[in-house]
């Protein structure tokens, strides 16, 4: 493995973890070997579920040809899964205090580069077009990854494990409960699902919510359209209002946007963004963008 130097373990490991299993009880002895314990402010639950492992590895499904990035990967159980699978596995870690033991962990694979950073500043783009991305995401900061993920348009497949809710917002469809902005820009970049949901006990330490498993399907090709991804942030800055309401209060000339949506087929009055998909959106901004130019 190509890494930085590591400090000097706590102890000597014995026996080497890399041929451990990662159960429960073995991933509590790793951590307690090198006194450390598991940090809510980085959102870590170890995944300790052999069957959880293998659903995440079929869904990313690496080849010899790939090069997958994992954000996260903790005592890196999912990082020698991949590694025995793909041709590279690049993995970044901002919690230092894991090094030495993913040092240890992934000593013999000389296909997984260990980059200690934050994943929020990483640069996706340096990775080739094409590439997987495959990690149990920290909770707390997984909704800003992905929307820079797909935002990269380095990836092809994006395979990774989020809190319920958090996973029901991104495939969510229009008129459900959790259809929001969140759904739009992943429709906007490809097809979403949820694969299996994860109890907590299939984590050490357990959270306090279920997790999910999403797998999406990046379709998107081309340069981004941040314009029309911060309109559907706008049409839903108020969730509570109507889209005519929403849009007028993010700065758009109230006739105009009432005009519009009229001649969209959109009740001004009534209509708003919950109800409406990725398409309708499109075609709402394209008119309003166009008239405004003109």
């Amino acid at each position: 493995m190509k890494r930085s130097s590591p400090k000097t373990p706590p102890e000597p490991p014995s026996p080497p973890a890399a041929t451990l299993p990662f159960t429960r009880s073995t991933v509590r002895h790793l951590l307690e070997r090198y006194h450390l314990a598991a940090d809510k402010k980085f959102g870590q639950h170890f995944l300790v579920n052999g069957g959880v492992l293998t659903s995440l590895l079929e869904a990313a499904t690496p080849s010899t040809r790939d090069t997958v990035l994992e954000i996260g990967p903790g005592l890196g159980v999912l990082t020698r899964s991949l590694a025995s699978h793909a041709g590279r596995v690049i993995c970044v870690e901002r919690d230092s205090r894991l090094l030495p033991i993913l040092n240890e962990v992934l000593q013999d694979l000389s296909n997984v580069h260990l980059i200690p950073g934050d994943a929020l500043t990483f640069d996706f783009s340096q990775l080739p077009p094409g590439s997987l991305f495959a990690s149990n995401l920290p909770y707390n900061i997984a909704t800003a990854i992905l929307r820079r993920a797909l935002a990269a348009s380095t990836f092809r497949r994006l395979v990774f494990m989020v809190q319920r809710e958090v996973a029901e917002r991104l495939v969510a469809r229009p008129g459900q409960p959790s259809f929001g902005a969140l759904s739009l820009v992943v429709s906007y970049f490809g097809q979403a699902r949820i694969l299996r949901h994860v109890a907590p006990g299939c984590f050490h330490p357990p959270p306090e919510v279920t997790s999910s498993i999403v797998v999406i399907e990046v379709s998107h090709q081309g340069q981004v359209n941040y314009q029309l991804l911060d309109f559907l942030h706008q049409a839903f800055r108020y969730r509570r209002k109507t889209l005519s309401r929403s849009l007028i209060h993010s700065g758009y000339p109230k006739e105009l946007v009432q005009t519009t949506l009229a001649e969209l087929g959109h009740d001004p009055s009534r209509v708003r963004a919950e109800t409406l998909g990725l398409p309708a959106l499109t075609a709402l901004h394209e008119v309003l963008q166009r008239d405004i130019a003109t």
